[in-house]
């Protein structure tokens, strides 16, 4: 039997627990590729395939090809995934896009979550949505938050767990497991489709957010939750997912954490490499072995280091 979404209500109301006869598959928004009817990127398969007789090195990485156009992820980027409005666009009816938007977040949080949660103070909820938009993509001062919206640390915290398991945040833990650096142990987080953080923020095209302040932030989102659906979609277990940060500033964007081992990827929105940006991939690759990504907006795969390959968004 294969059902649609299941209600937790639903769920809630079953006294089996079916292990062993039931499969869960979590439907993520389109990806790049998935909206342009491209083939899944090889880089995928390439990271989770390897094996103790084949060891993938930073150099294999050059024989990727592109699976859309640099301008076609700018506009996934910009427009998120949600099909409907996505699809409507391409139509070249732009109106749909916002109506649809509005009444996404409407529903989201008029039913489901009032629904879901009927004691939550929803006027409070809506408030922290609009200003988690602000903190996308960064460290959470959760004392801040709560200061800011005149409401405990504690429900902050709950906030943050409710829209993580409704799918629309994502957050994303340290790695600790390095136990020879001292490591930030703040929460990180961030809208999981970029249309709803930029319907949020009110910015209504591509040329406002390349110049907005969120802009850095939000591509890094963006990338990393592209890179978490490629490597779910080739139905590869034990993924682990983590950034990482020491107290001296040494930073990673993305950790992913596997049976092939742990794998580094920086993400950058510029597309000219500077050597300080490698810094936080080198110093992460220092006492392990194994290779490191960056991604950016460049034109062609290319090894800047002989552990460190560059690798352009529309490639992935």
């Amino acid at each position: 039997m294969l059902t649609a979404s299941s209600s937790p209500e639903i769920v809630k109301e079953i006294t089996e627990s079916l292990a062993g006869r039931i499969a869960t598959v979590k439907l993520w928004p389109f990806t790049q590729n998935e909206f342009y009817e491209r083939p899944p990127s090889r880089l995928y398969e390439m990271i989770v395939q390897e094996t103790k007789t084949k060891t993938t090195t930073a150099k294999d990485f050059l024989a990727l090809r592109p699976s859309v156009t640099t301008g076609q992820s700018m506009d996934i980027w910009f427009m998120g995934g949600f099909p409907e409005p996505l699809t409507e666009s391409a139509r070249g009816n732009d109106a749909f896009y916002n109506q649809w938007m509005g009444n996404y977040m409407i529903d989201y949080i008029g039913r489901d979550i009032r629904t879901l949660f009927p004691r939550l103070n929803i006027h409070n909820f809506r408030r922290f949505l609009t200003l988690l938009a602000q903190y996308s993509g960064h460290q959470l001062n959760m004392s801040d938050m709560a200061r800011a919206l005149e409401i405990s640390v504690s429900t902050v915290k709950d906030y943050l767990d409710i829209i993580h398991q409704t799918f629309l945040w994502r957050n994303l833990p340290p790695y600790t497991g390095n136990r020879l650096k001292r490591v930030q142990k703040a929460k990180k987080g961030f809208f999981r489709d970029p249309g709803l953080l930029h319907y949020f923020l009110k910015i209504s095209d591509l040329d406002r957010l390349l110049i907005h302040p969120v802009a850095g932030f939000s591509f890094e989102s963006f990338v990393i939750e592209e890179i978490i659906r490629g490597l779910q979609a080739t139905m590869a277990t034990r993924l682990e997912f983590f950034y990482f940060r020491t107290v001296n500033q040494s930073e990673v964007d993305l950790v992913i954490d596997g049976p092939f081992g742990t794998i580094p990827i920086e993400i950058k929105l510029n597309s000219v490499v500077k050597r300080i940006s490698l810094r936080g991939l080198e110093r992460f690759l220092a006492d392990r072995e194994g290779y490191g990504i960056l991604i950016n907006r460049s034109k062609r795969p290319e090894l800047l280091t002989e552990r460190i390959i560059q690798i352009p968004v529309n490639y992935i």
